[in-house]
């Protein structure tokens, strides 16, 4: 309830004005004389009344705007983003449930940690524990709609800078690929409509999307040819086609008949927006264990660098923004190590070694064994 109540201090005699703003926040403020306090507090509540108090007050707009406002303004601007089309726009969904109508001034830190606890203890449609890669996209994806929201003046400062890294640690280590003998069992599993594509995964090192959005068009002068737009790193890039992919292509292109513009499409034209189910079948069928689409781009890059192929062309070849993405495979190969210690060829050769016997001296300690 606002009331004006008088006040008397060391420094006289005030009218203090007690009221709550429209968000419940209390507020007090003093005025020497009454009628002054009298006329503030009435102001206060005409604004209210008429719904002007924000702009009466000059409270800054920024502190009103929630955070549905923000996704709205965000699928504006990003819907039509390849991957939003994905998993993007389900996350956003997901956020929208939870803060919602929440106003983006009055989003914490610690409820954003509490989102990526409550998301970690959630497990995914399929019943199994969610990921920490999963939840750290999901945190991405919110981290960069807040750093938007500051760039568009829709927030003064992002939360996630009041306290520590809330992305969880990953093991991004892992290293599955094919043997020569696994490559041969897993292309004698597949079903007609799968074999192609795995087949032109291994020769090009392709992520799936990349290959499932392959358009005959792209293929031309010996090369495929990847828009900036189509890749994950936003980089164009080019995969020579060597003889066993112009082999497999051309089976495709016999086997579908130009129905489709796509290079994988089924016998009425359409394209192929999934082969997960496929692929497990496939791999069961191989004999795979844990064994993922994705790993055939990494079955792809091990052999080139098992036989010899230097890491920054394969760096090249994968489409890598960063060349420590790639040194995940330079273990598999001797060649580096060697070249590295080459350059050292030269080192002293100005000076000649004495090559001759030197005389050994009995020991001190004839216990001990001379270790010359």
């Amino acid at each position: 309830m606002a009331n004006i109540k008088k006040k008397v201090n060391k420094g006289g005699t005030v009218w203090r004005v007690d009221y709550y703003d429209p968000d419940g926040r209390r507020i007090r403020k003093d005025f020497p004389l009454k009628k002054d306090a009298e006329a503030y507090l009435g102001k206060v509540m005409a604004a209210k009344k008429e719904d002007r108090y924000f702009d009466v007050f000059d409270v800054k707009k920024e502190t009103r705007i929630t955070f549905n406002e923000l996704a709205e303004r965000h699928v504006e601007n990003f819907g039509k983003q390849r991957s939003f089309v994905g998993f993007k726009r389900h996350v956003v969904k997901d956020l929208q449930e939870v803060f919602g109508e929440q106003r983006l001034s009055e989003i914490s830190y610690l409820d954003l940690e509490t989102y990526r606890n409550r998301r970690k203890a959630t497990p995914t449609k399929a019943g199994k524990p969610r990921t920490d890669a999963s939840v750290n996209r999901d945190m991405a994806i919110l981290g960069h709609m807040l750093s938007k929201a500051v760039e568009w003046d829709m927030l003064e400062s992002s939360p996630f800078k009041k306290g520590k890294r809330l992305m969880f640690k990953e093991n991004n280590h892992r290293l599955r690929f094919l043997s020569e003998e696994e490559i041969n069992r897993i292309l004698g599993a597949c079903s007609p409509h799968l074999k192609p594509i795995v087949a032109t995964a291994l020769l090009t090192g392709m992520r799936r999307g990349e290959l499932l959005s392959l358009k005959w068009e792209q293929i031309r002068n010996d090369f495929i040819y990847l828009e900036a737009a189509m890749t994950k790193s936003g980089k164009a890039r080019q995969i020579p086609i060597n003889d066993r992919l112009a082999e497999v292509l051309r089976e495709v292109r016999r086997g579908n008949q130009l129905k489709s513009p796509y290079v994988f499409c089924d016998s009425q034209g359409r394209r192929f927006h999934e082969v997960k189910r496929s692929f497990v079948s496939a791999c069961r069928r191989a004999g795979l264990e844990d064994f993922r689409f994705h790993d055939l781009r990494h079955t792809f890059a091990s052999h080139l660098v098992m036989n010899g192929v230097g890491l920054k062309a394969v760096q090249e070849l994968l489409g890598h923004a960063d060349l420590k993405m790639t040194m995940r495979y330079a273990h598999l190969s001797q060649a580096h190590l060697q070249e590295a210690v080459a350059v050292l060829n030269d080192l002293g050769t100005g000076h000649q070694m004495d090559t001759k016997p030197q005389k050994i001296k009995k020991a001190d300690n004839p216990s001990i064994a001379n270790p010359l």
